[in-house]
C-alpha cells in the first residue's frame, strides 16, 4: 500500500504552487479593495506590491531561525496564513468606516500576510533538500511558483472577481491553504510530531472561514450600510468595479468604488446642463455619440429629441449597462432609454473604440467618471481627444464632464485647457448639483459658441436654456496657471488626488 502513497516530495511541490497562487490573490485582493475604498489604483497596487514583496523578504529571512519538526511549523504556517489572508476583507470592509487609522490595519494585513508567504518557500526548500538535489529543487521549486502566480493572475479579474467578489474569493483561497494543512495532517501524519493538535487547528480553522464564506453576503452587506449609512439595495463586483446602489426614504444613490455618482433626486440637473445645451446648439442630431454614461440617463436626455436618429453608447461596463437596462427602478428612472431602439451599446474601452472607428457624429457627449486614477486620465488626455477628432466635421458640438470647478479648479481648467489644443472653440460651465455641489462642464467645437438655439424641449424641470448663466464664473473658482493633461505626464490625475484628498 506505502507504493501507492504519494511521495512527500510530490505533496510538498504541489504546495509551493498552492501557497503562490493564494499569496498572489491575497496579494491583488488587498490591491484591489485599497482602490475600491481608497482611489488613485495606481498609487494603492504600487504601494501594496512593494510592502508585500519587502515583507516576503522579511518572512524568508526570519525563515532559517526556525527549529524543530519543519513539518509541523509549515503546516501550522500554511493555517496561519489561510485565516490572515482569508479574513482580510471581511475585516477591512467592516473597519473602514469605523477605524480612523485604516491604512495602517490595510497594510499590516499586507505586511503579516507576505511574512507568512515569505516563510514558506524557504521552510520548504529545507525540508526537501535531503530528499532532492539541489539543482532540481531550485528549479522545481521556483517553477511551480511562477507557475501558480501566473494561474492567479489570470483567474483574479476574470474568473474570481465577477463571480466571487472582493470578499469571497480571500476566503476561498484561505480555504484552500488550510485545507492542504489539513490534508497533510491526515496523509503524512507519520512525518508529524504532534499530530492530533494540527488536526484541531487546522480543522477548526478551515470551520472557521466556512462560516465567514457562507455568511460573507450577509457581512458585507452590514458593512456596506455603515459605510453608506443607507440601505443597500443591489451589490456587484464587475471586473472593473464594485457597483452599489442604497436607498432611503426619498432617493436612490449609486457608488462606483465608493465614489457617489447619482442621487435619483437631483440628477436631472446634472444631466440636463451635460446633454441640452449641445443638443440644442448643434445644427443637426440625428447621430449622437455617448462616451461613458453607463446609466442611461444623457441617453433619456438625447432621446427628448425627435431629430435623434442613432445613438451609440459606449460604456466600458457590461455589468453597469446591463443592471440600468433589465432593473425596474432604474428603468424607471431612466426612462428604459436602454432598451430604446435608437440605442446602440457597446460595452468596450472608449479610449480603443475611438482609435477604431471611423463615423462622424454630430453631437459627442461625454460622461466619464472623474480622472481619479490613470486608466480614467487617460480619458482627458490630449491624445484622447486628437483621436476623438476623427469622429466630428465642422459642426460637431462636443461637451464633457469636467469635475468640480470649486472644489477641484486645477483639475477643471486642466482638462478645458487641453480640448482646447485640439478644438479651437470651447466654452467652460458649471452648475449647482444638490449631492455634489458646483459642478462643471466644457462645450467644444470647431465653429464658435454663439449660443444661438436651434430647438428647444418643454418642460424640463430644471434647464431653461440661458446657457450665459451657466458660463460665468466667480474668483474662486478661477486658476489660470495649469498644464495640459498628455499621457506621458498624466499631470490631471496628479492635480485631481490633490485637489479632492483635501476635500475627503
Amino acid at each position: 500500500m506505502d507504493k501507492k502513497r504519494i511521495p512527500l516530495e510530490l505533496l510538498l511541490m504541489f504546495s509551493v504552487f498552492v501557497i503562490a497562487t493564494c499569496g498572489l490573490i491575497y496579494e491583488l485582493v488587498a490591491g484591489a479593495l485599497a482602490s475600491y475604498l481608497l482611489g488613485d489604483s495606481v498609487k494603492q497596487f504600487s504601494f501594496i506590491i512593494g510592502v508585500y514583496l519587502f515583507s516576503m523578504g522579511v518572512g524568508s529571512y526570519f525563515a532559517k531561525f526556525i527549529k524543530g519538526n519543519l513539518i509541523d511549523k509549515f503546516v501550522e504556517i500554511e493555517i496561519l496564513v489561510g485565516i490572515v489572508g482569508g479574513v482580510s476583507s471581511v475585516v477591512l470592509f467592516i473597519l473602514f468606516n469605523t477605524l480612523a487609522h485604516f491604512e495602517t490595519v490595510l497594510y499590516l494585513f499586507v505586511f503579516f500576510t507576505g511574512c507568512l508567504v515569505g516563510v514558506e518557500i524557504p521552510l520548504l526548500m529545507n525540508i526537501l533538500k535531503d530528499r532532492i538535489g539541489f539543482k532540481d529543487l531550485v528549479s522545481n521549486v521556483f517553477a511551480f511558483d511562477y507557475i501558480g502566480a501566473l494561474l492567479a493572475s489570470i483567474l483574479f479579474p476574470l474568473v474570481l472577481i465577477p463571480n466571487l467578489g472582493i470578499v469571497k474569493t480571500p476566503l476561498f483561497f484561505g480555504l484552500i491553504n488550510v485545507s492542504i494543512a489539513i490534508f497533510l495532517c491526515f496523509y503524512i501524519k507519520k512525518e508529524l510530531s504532534k499530530p492530533l493538535s494540527l488536526k484541531i487547528k487546522s480543522i477548526g480553522a478551515f470551520t472557521f472561514l466556512l462560516g465567514l464564506f457562507i455568511f460573507s453576503d450577509k457581512i458585507l452587506s452590514y458593512s456596506e450600510e455603515k459605510l453608506y449609512g443607507e440601505n443597500v439595495v443591489y451589490t456587484k463586483s464587475s471586473p472593473y468595479q464594485r457597483i452599489v446602489l442604497t436607498r432611503n426614504n426619498h432617493e436612490f444613490r449609486l457608488y462606483l468604488n465608493n465614489n457617489l455618482q447619482f442621487s435619483s433626486t437631483d440628477e436631472y440637473r446634472y444631466h440636463e446642463a451635460l446633454v441640452h445645451p449641445a443638443m440644442s446648439m448643434a445644427k443637426n442630431i440625428g447621430n449622437v455619440l455617448i462616451l461613458g454614461g453607463g446609466d442611461g440617463f444623457a441617453a433619456r436626455e438625447v432621446l427628448k429629441y425627435k431629430d435623434v436618429k442613432n445613438i451609440t453608447l459606449v460604456d466600458l461596463d457590461g455589468e453597469m449597462t446591463h443592471f440600468f437596462k433589465t432593473n425596474e427602478t432604474m428603468r424607471t428612472l431612466n426612462q428604459s432609454s436602454l432598451s430604446d431602439p435608437k440605442v446602440r451599446i457597446i460595452n468596450k474601452d472608449a479610449y480603443v473604440w475611438v482609435k477604431e472607428n471611423r463615423q462622424k457624429f454630430n453631437v459627442i457627449i461625454i460622461d466619464f467618471p472623474d480622472p481619479s486614477n490613470y486608466s480614467l486620465g487617460k480619458l482627458y488626455s490630449l491624445q484622447f481627444y486628437k483621436e476623438l477628432e476623427r469622429l466630428t466635421d465642422s459642426g460637431t458640438k462636443i461637451v464633457v464632464q469636467t469635475t468640480s470647478p470649486y472644489f477641484a479648479p486645477k483639475s477643471f481648467w486642466c482638462i478645458e485647457k487641453t480640448i482646447n489644443q485640439i478644438f479651437p472653440f470651447t466654452t467652460a460651465y458649471h452648475t449647482y448639483v444638490p449631492s455634489f455641489g458646483e459642478w462643471g462642464f466644457s462645450m467644444a467645437s470647431f465653429e464658435p459658441v454663439n449660443n444661438k438655439i436651434y430647438r428647444k424641449i418643454p418642460n424640463l424641470k430644471y434647464y431653461d436654456y440661458n446657457f450665459s448663466q451657466l458660463s460665468y464664473f466667480s474668483k474662486d473658482m478661477k486658476v489660470n496657471d495649469v498644464e495640459v493633461n498628455r499621457l506621458d505626464n498624466q499631470i490631471l490625475v496628479r492635480y485631481f488626488d490633490e485637489e479632492w484628498g483635501k476635500v475627503q
